[in-house]
């Protein structure tokens, strides 16, 4: 009986990418499930690949010492898995390019963003295509293709729900990592996500940067994770953790190219609008931020601050948007905004041609007038560019709030939509499967 996977909705673009670019690098955190989905491609191509993984100690050291003999040796397109423990590849994969620019030459996979180093980076400019595989969707844990961003900026009336996600904050905590949302429990989640830390990650800082104090790290990642959602202040950033200031910049440059912490930046409406420019941050995953935070699923409603539930809430939200916009029809990019005056929408989605979505997020399960105040101010400024504001919430409610602003479960995400999945498409396994 064949084994049931996870579909992985990205998977088309990255088939599409070697279809007319030589070099395709799939990258994102460790444990998101690159491997496995570059197996799956290899597996079911027709193309005959080379694959290895940087994991074997023998390849690797053959990578390290001679990365252009290396590539010479392949048999028709290689794929290299790990890419990032040996980027000097990355040059030699630049040469055999120039030689011959086919599309589909090269499948790679990085547990961190060497393509954004500048000596790795620029040497691919113009030859590769860089795809980031984060953990999975909620959708992709139903097996639903979900496009909420597609709905949002069609201007279709929205989804009947008509109940509240009973199973929010087991949601939230749990996150997407494969190997934790597969765990029955949050005491073994729990022991994933510590070796998560202890582990694997210990040796990626190594490999990336060369850090022997890595266990700054994780203190640095549970302060983001505890001011999740939040401006980025390095300054105060740095006097909490006790570190100099250009320290905790590089820091979060690792921690951000190992796709552990994200920035949402901010959006202005013109260039002499008064508003503030600092990206918010926030971990990747909620699941690891609350493991960094000791926050189970029993306390969200009994213990935790309403205070930090918001902001842990609005973080799963954005993630949920950036796992969506890479397979999404509506090309768009997230933001956050906020003027000098305190006015502010948690989440901004513009699509290329301008127009404008705007999105707050709230951890309660009714939602009061004040929850569209700064949604109607935006609409107002944005006029026709304003395609609707959606206010997110914990509750069952589906209801028009003022003109073009409604509010909808924050279910709405992985169910809008959606369309059963094809098995052709997946690559994970079902928990309950080997």
């Amino acid at each position: 009986m064949p084994t049931t996977l996870r579909p992985r909705w990205i998977a088309d673009r990255v088939r599409a990418a070697l279809g007319d670019t030589p070099v395709v690098a799939i990258v994102g955190p460790r444990q998101a499930g690159k491997s496995t989905l570059l197996q799956h491609l290899v597996r079911t191509s027709h193309e005959g690949w080379t694959s290895w993984t940087l994991d074997d100690v023998n390849v690797l050291e053959r990578a390290r010492n001679d990365p252009a003999g290396l590539v010479a040796s392949a048999t028709g397109p290689l794929a290299l898995d790990e890419v990032q423990r040996a980027p000097d590849l990355l040059l030699a994969i630049k040469a055999s390019v120039d030689r011959d620019r086919r599309p589909g030459r090269f499948l790679l996979t990085g547990s961190a963003d060497v393509m954004a180093m500048p000596r790795y980076g620029d040497a691919l400019t113009g030859r590769a295509e860089t795809v980031v595989l984060r953990p999975f969707s909620q959708g992709e844990l139903a097996g639903v293709r979900e496009d909420f961003v597609t709905w949002a900026f069609a201007e279709a009336p929205p989804p009947a729900i008509d109940a509240a996600p009973a199973d929010l904050p087991d949601r939230v905590v749990t996150g997407g990592f494969p190997p934790a949302a597969e765990r029955a429990s949050h005491e073994r989640r729990l022991a994933w996500f510590d070796a998560y830390w202890s582990s694997s990650l210990q040796r990626d800082v190594n490999d990336v940067a060369g850090i022997a104090r890595w266990t700054d790290l994780p203190r640095l990642a549970r302060l983001v994770a505890a001011r999740t959602s939040q401006s980025a202040n390095h300054a105060e950033l740095a006097r909490t953790i006790g570190l100099p200031a250009t320290t905790l910049g590089r820091y979060l440059l690792v921690l951000r190219a190992l796709f552990l912490v994200e920035e949402i930046p901010a959006w202005s409406t013109n260039a002499g609008k008064r508003v503030a420019r600092r990206p918010k941050l926030l971990v990747s995953d909620t699941g690891l931020a609350a493991a960094l935070l000791g926050m189970t699923a029993d306390t969200w409603d009994l213990d935790l601050p309403v205070a930090m539930r918001g902001p842990l809430l609005e973080s799963f939200v954005a993630l949920e948007l950036r796992k969506q916009l890479a397979w999404s029809a509506t090309q768009a990019t997230l933001h956050h905004y906020r003027e000098h005056d305190g006015a502010e929408v948690d989440l901004l989605l513009e699509a290329r041609d301008g127009r404008v979505v705007g999105i707050e997020v709230k951890a309660g399960h009714r939602v009061g007038a004040d929850a569209v105040r700064h949604l109607e101010r935006l609409r107002d400024a944005l006029g026709r560019r304003f395609v609707r504001g959606i206010v997110l919430h914990a509750g069952a409610t589906t209801a028009s709030l003022a003109e073009r602003i409604w509010a909808l479960p924050v279910s709405a995400l992985w169910t809008v939509a959606g369309e059963p999945y094809s098995t052709g498409s997946s690559v994970m396994p079902a928990r309950g499967t080997k």
